[in-house]
């Protein structure tokens, strides 16, 4: 008989030993299914997933839970989805502005991935087919919200992004974001999608080649201007400023994402430098107008 909790792992935990579930079922965004892996974290139980966002952590074996302000996350095949059901259909009750934000987060796990600590040229494959996908789907989407051609491309798009994501490791924007979302309760897809452009700025000049490949996977001559283009196109979120950050949490914000580095990003990060990438972030700023002075 199937039974239901409230959406905290310790609750869930107990909820599922009280009526000796078989599997776990999560339908819903990157969230429910992060449930989910909370609970197979512990009790070893399987899941189905029914993803009905762009999130993608149902093909990934990354779980993540938040405590006292604090984001841990990590990998264990325990909590790696059996099986994903994915239906276009299902997702077209996702509102656009959600819809773009949760495409962006997609498109943040490619971008990631081709300078994160286990990067290689598979993940990196996956990872550029997959701005592909997500480039033509997000128009598409915005353009015509009940279509399911967009629908389809972006749920490709964002299993070929958990793909790459899985394989290559956390890099420099998710580590931004983790600390972010953790620490002041922004909100997670709509964070990815501000973040992500001035992190590709802040890593243009040091990984031209990378770089290369974003522009032409975004169909563009250069890839902070393709993205810039995109997301207008998509009336994508700006500044996190409209979300509740404020410009004096800056300082500590720098000060632990400093902290959480991983080895490995393209460009040296320094605390000035996360401060001025934050600031830019949450004023809303032209990525491509980003500055790292006194660096």
């Amino acid at each position: 008989m199937p039974c239901t909790s409230r959406p905290n792992s310790p609750s869930a935990r107990a909820a599922a030993a009280d009526c000796a579930a078989d599997a776990l079922v999560s339908v819903g965004g990157g969230s429910a299914t992060g449930l989910a892996k909370a609970i197979a974290l512990t009790t070893g139980l399987p899941i189905v997933a029914v993803p009905t966002t762009y999130a993608g952590s149902e093909a990934t074996s990354v779980w993540g839970i938040t405590e006292n302000g604090v984001k841990r996350t990590g990998t264990d095949p325990a909590v790696l989805p059996r099986a994903i059901v994915y239906d276009a259909a299902i997702t077209t009750s996702l509102p656009v502005d959600l819809s773009v934000a949760s495409g962006l987060n997609a498109l943040a796990h490619c971008v990631d991935s081709l300078w994160a600590p286990a990067a290689d040229p598979v993940n990196r494959a996956f990872a550029l087919e997959g701005i592909a996908e997500l480039r033509a789907a997000l128009p598409a989407i915005v353009a015509d919200p009940a279509g399911l051609d967009g629908r389809e491309r972006a749920l490709a798009g964002s299993y070929l992004a958990a793909a790459a994501f899985a394989s290559a490791g956390s890099g420099l924007h998710h580590k931004i974001c983790h600390v972010l979302g953790g620490a002041y309760n922004l909100p997670h897809a709509q964070t990815h999608a501000i973040v992500l452009p001035q992190v590709l700025a802040f890593n243009a000049a040091a990984a031209p080649e990378a770089l290369g490949r974003v522009a032409a996977a975004l169909g563009a001559d250069d890839a902070v201007d393709g993205l810039e283009r995109l997301r207008r196109t998509l009336r994508a979120p700006r500044a996190l400023r409209d979300y509740g950050f404020t410009e004096p949490d800056i300082p500590d914000a720098a000060r632990m994402i400093a902290a959480a580095i991983p080895a490995g990003n393209p460009r040296p990060v320094t605390e000035v430098g996360l401060r001025a990438l934050l600031r830019a972030a949450w004023v809303g700023q032209d990525p491509a107008a980003l500055t790292l002075e006194g660096e």
